[in-house]
């Protein structure tokens, strides 16, 4: 079986979407569950919802489960062939892609934030908050516009009328070399974005002369980042740096990568979220009532067990 004819293979096509959709289901459940903790949390606390990193984090959680929930429905739309239009295979497809770009862009902004308020106590606070909507919205409007001119492009040899038709396999669009070009550029620039601010935050707290279990920890935290962040990256340039390939070894190199990737999504929230300290504390009566909660429901049904035996 040589390597067009693998291409051409639907049922192979449909078990790769399978395979997806059932990994993001997974994923989904597991950010979207502790994406709703934390964004509870932070809601309820007039001071938590003024610090802009919580913001930032909060958008972080929010960009991944939606990008798991989208891949739960383009992949399913694949593996069940519901053949929908083309043009709905194009809408969701490019909704994920956003919200992806808008995880490695949030961490960069992330990064950055941190950086400013570490090396700039006194001025980042006034700058930050003055800018922050501004720059959310810049930022957005980038990956929005820049994804829907790729699809200009990349769709412009496809026909008005066969926008409309259905679409048994949900074809994947931009695979081209501009689109894989112009991706690398947007995953380099975030990517140095982090990096720069991680060694700008290092070189800071080694010139303050000494690491106490503070400076310890945020070098652990910094390190813990950058190999989540890795875990993102690294799949993703292989994905576009390969584009679509034909064969078997493709194929279980592509199941791979994208289960690391999906590994990443799944404790991004751990990562990011639940190793802050403000989180920490007010987790803690959260798990407390949901201890009472299930021990009080716990002891309701032994009496209702004992009455009815009695």
């Amino acid at each position: 079986m040589n390597s067009s004819e693998s291409c051409n293979i639907s049922d192979w096509l449909r078990l790769e979407a399978t395979v997806k959709a059932s990994v993001y289901v997974v994923a989904f459940s597991i950010a979207t569950s502790i994406t709703v903790v934390i964004v509870a949390i932070v809601s309820q606390s007039l001071r938590l919802r003024r610090e802009v990193r919580l913001i930032l984090l909060c958008q972080h959680l929010l960009c991944i489960s939606s990008y798991c929930g989208l891949g739960v429905v383009f992949q399913g739309m694949r593996a069940w062939l519901a053949n929908s239009p083309l043009l709905l295979c194009w809408v969701v497809f490019g909704a994920q892609l956003s919200v992806g770009e808008g995880i490695l862009l949030t961490l960069a902004l992330m990064a950055l934030n941190t950086y400013l308020a570490i090396c700039y106590p006194l001025n980042s606070p006034s700058l930050v908050d003055s800018a922050k909507y501004r720059i959310l919205a810049g930022t957005w409007t980038t990956v929005v516009l820049k994804n829907v001119g790729l699809f200009l492009i990349e769709g412009a040899s496809t026909t008005p009328a066969s926008v409309f038709q259905s679409a048994l396999l949900c074809p994947v669009i931009l695979n081209g070399a501009p689109a894989r070009v112009i991706g690398m550029l947007f995953l380099a620039l975030p990517l140095s974005v982090i990096l720069a601010s991680y060694c700008l935050i290092y070189r800071e707290g080694k010139r303050a002369g000494h690491f106490n279990s503070s400076n310890i920890k945020a070098r652990r935290t910094v390190l813990v980042h950058l190999l989540q962040i890795s875990l993102h990256v690294i799949p993703t340039l292989i994905f576009i740096g390969l584009g679509k390939q034909c064969g078997v070894f493709f194929f279980a190199l592509n199941m791979v990568l994208f289960a690391i990737f999906a590994f990443a999504q799944c404790f991004n929230p751990l990562v990011y979220g639940l190793r802050d300290r403000d989180l920490q504390s007010k987790l803690y009566p959260w798990l407390r009532l949901a201890g009472l909660k299930s021990r009080d429901s716990a002891l309701q049904s032994d009496s209702r067990l004992n009455g009815r035996v009695s």
